[in-house]
C-alpha cells in the first residue's frame, strides 16, 4: 500500500513538472499568429510551383524556421527591452540558437547549390524591412500595420530568392514578389478592419479599401512591365472587390474570415502559377 502511494505521488510530481515544461515549450517555441502560417508558406510553395529545385526548397525551409524562431527572438527581445531575465528568456534564447543554427547551415548549403547567387537580392532588399518588424516585436507593438505589412512584404521576398536559386530569372522573381506583397497587404487590412468590427471596436471602412485599391495597381503596373500575368491580375482584382463588399456586409467570424482568407491566397498560388 505505501509503495502504491509512493508511486502515485511520484506520478502526480511528474506531471506537475511536465505540465509547466509544456507550457513554457508552447509559449516560447509555437508561432501564435495562425494567419501568419498562410502568409509565410504561400511565397515558399509559389516560388517552388514555378522553379523547383533542391536549393529553393532549402530556402522554403529556412524560410519556414524563420517564422517558428520569431516566436522565441520575439520574447528574448522583449524582455531584454525590459531589462528582465526570465527562465522563459533562457529558454527562448536556446532554442532561436539552435534554429539559426540550422537555417545558417541551410544557407551555406543554398549558396553552394544555387544556380544563380543573384537569389540574395530580395532577401537583401527584405532585410530592412524584417529589421522594422523586429523593433516593433521588441517593443511588444507586432501587432500594428506598420509591422505586419512589414513582415509580410519581407518574407514574400522568399518566392523570388527561390525562383532564382533555381536558375529562374530575377524579373520573374520580383513578379512574384509583388504580386505576393499585394495579396497579403490587401488581406492584412481586410482581416484588421474585420477583427475590429467583431470586437466592437472603432474602425474605417477605408484604411481596407485603399489597401485593396492599391494592391490592384501594384499588380496592374507589374502586368504593364510583363512581370505579373493578366490571370493573377484578375484573381486580385476579384479578391479585391470581394474584400470591399465584405467589409460592410454581415459580421463574420473571425475563424471563417481566417479560412476564406487562406483559400484566397491558394487561389492566388494556383492562379499565377499556371499563367506565369
Amino acid at each position: 500500500m505505501d509503495t502504491q502511494d509512493t508511486l502515485a505521488r511520484s506520478s502526480r510530481t511528474q506531471n506537475n513538472f511536465d505540465k509547466p515544461d509544456r507550457a513554457l515549450w508552447v509559449q516560447v517555441g509555437v508561432p501564435h499568429e495562425h494567419g501568419g502560417w498562410s502568409l509565410t508558406l504561400e511565397p515558399v510553395v509559389l516560388g517552388l510551383l514555378i522553379a523547383w529545385s533542391w536549393p529553393g526548397f532549402a530556402l522554403g525551409v529556412v524560410a519556414t524556421l524563420a517564422f517558428i524562431a520569431r516566436t522565441p527572438l520575439k520574447i528574448v527581445l522583449v524582455d531584454m527591452w525590459r531589462k528582465r531575465w526570465l527562465e522563459r528568456t533562457t529558454f527562448a534564447l536556446v532554442l532561436v540558437a539552435g534554429q539559426v543554427a540550422v537555417m545558417c547551415a541551410l544557407f551555406i548549403v543554398v549558396m553552394k547549390t544555387a544556380q544563380s547567387t543573384l537569389f540574395v537580392v530580395p532577401l537583401l532588399i527584405a532585410v530592412p524591412l524584417v529589421i522594422m518588424e523586429l523593433y516593433f516585436d521588441m517593443r511588444s507593438k507586432s501587432r500594428r500595420l506598420v509591422p505586419e505589412l512589414a513582415g509580410t512584404l519581407g518574407i514574400s521576398s522568399v518566392a523570388a530568392a527561390i525562383v532564382v536559386a533555381g536558375g529562374g530569372a530575377l524579373s520573374l522573381g520580383i513578379g512574384l514578389w509583388i504580386i505576393l506583397s499585394a495579396r497579403a497587404a490587401a488581406a492584412i487590412s481586410y482581416v484588421r478592419v474585420q477583427m475590429f468590427r467583431t470586437r466592437n471596436k472603432e474602425y474605417v471602412h477605408w484604411h481596407s479599401d485603399l489597401a485593396q485599391a492599391l494592391a490592384v495597381a501594384a499588380v496592374l503596373i507589374a502586368w504593364r512591365l510583363g512581370l505579373a500575368s493578366l490571370l493573377a491580375v484578375s484573381a486580385i482584382a476579384t479578391i479585391a472587390i470581394f474584400n470591399v463588399v465584405a467589409i460592410r456586409g454581415p459580421l463574420v467570424k473571425m475563424k471563417n474570415v481566417g479560412v476564406q482568407q487562406m483559400l484566397f491566397g491558394l487561389a492566388v498560388i494556383i492562379s499565377t502559377a499556371i499563367s506565369m
